[in-house]
């Protein structure tokens, strides 16, 4: 009976060591697996005018950063001199425009297109804006670029980005932000940060103009923006900014 029970015993020893192994293995090709799945995501972005080594001002190439950053996918960037693009570049984007990502071995360009499917192939944290609020501040780029090249004072152009502002004032004083969904930061955020970081720089070096004191909400929602981790992480400096916007508004 000692025998049989010792057999019986050395037995299961066995197996338990034999089913403890498998368990480590199969535990081993998990964390493999995550480890593989977080593969730097590659990204081509602009390089700053006059130092092709350094992050640039383009703000779509920004906004792509800022999603990664938010949903914590790692990446690695390809500075492109737009002045000097490499052939390699023209390759995979014959337009020459950035930001293009690659995804799923496809290489993507257009921040809308790029941010969505990040949206879908990441979806936690989830950065989705409710569609009611998708559309704030979607004007204030454009005007902000014609007021930025204005030669003339009384074209309207100030008067035009002012009533944006004044459109985004409202919306942000009638819900509980800091941002533009509440208390979250969600894609339209995102998207508004580095144009809103243009509009702080620029202006006020090419036009001595700043966001009016009337305006509360947004100047406190622009140092939300500013102050995130992602933003500061992924901001170029205002000196590129500026050197970005120069020619076009002294060509």
């Amino acid at each position: 009976m000692a025998k049989i029970s010792m057999d019986v015993v050395l037995s299961v020893m066995l197996l338990v060591s034999m089913i403890s192994m498998a368990v480590l293995a199969h535990d081993s090709t998990v964390r493999y697996n995550k480890h593989s799945q977080n593969k730097p995501l590659e990204v081509c972005v602009k390089a700053a005018v006059g130092a092709p080594h350094v992050l640039g001002d383009c703000p779509f190439s920004q906004r792509v950063l800022l999603t990664l950053e938010e949903k914590n996918v790692p990446y690695k960037l390809h500075l492109i001199n737009l002045a000097h693009k490499p052939k390699w570049f023209l390759d995979i984007s014959p337009q020459g425009t950035v930001p293009v990502a690659k995804i799923d071995n496809k290489w993507v360009s257009d921040s809308d297109i790029i941010v969505g499917i990040l949206e879908e192939k990441y979806p936690e944290p989830s950065l989705k804006t409710p569609p009611q609020f998708a559309s704030v501040g979607s004007k204030i780029f454009s005007t902000l670029s014609t007021f930025l090249k204005s030669k003339d004072s009384k074209d309207g152009s100030e008067k035009a980005l002012l009533h944006e502002l004044v459109a985004l004032e409202s919306h942000l004083k009638s819900h509980h932000g800091p941002f533009i969904a509440g208390e979250r930061v969600t894609a339209v955020d995102l998207s508004l940060a580095p144009k809103l970081y243009h509009l702080k720089v620029a202006l006020g070096h090419f036009k001595s103009w700043s966001v009016p004191r009337s305006l509360p909400h947004v100047r406190d929602y622009m140092k939300a923006l500013f102050s995130l981790d992602s933003f500061k992480k992924t901001k170029t400096e205002e000196k590129y900014v500026i050197s970005g916007w120069a020619p076009k508004i002294n060509p």
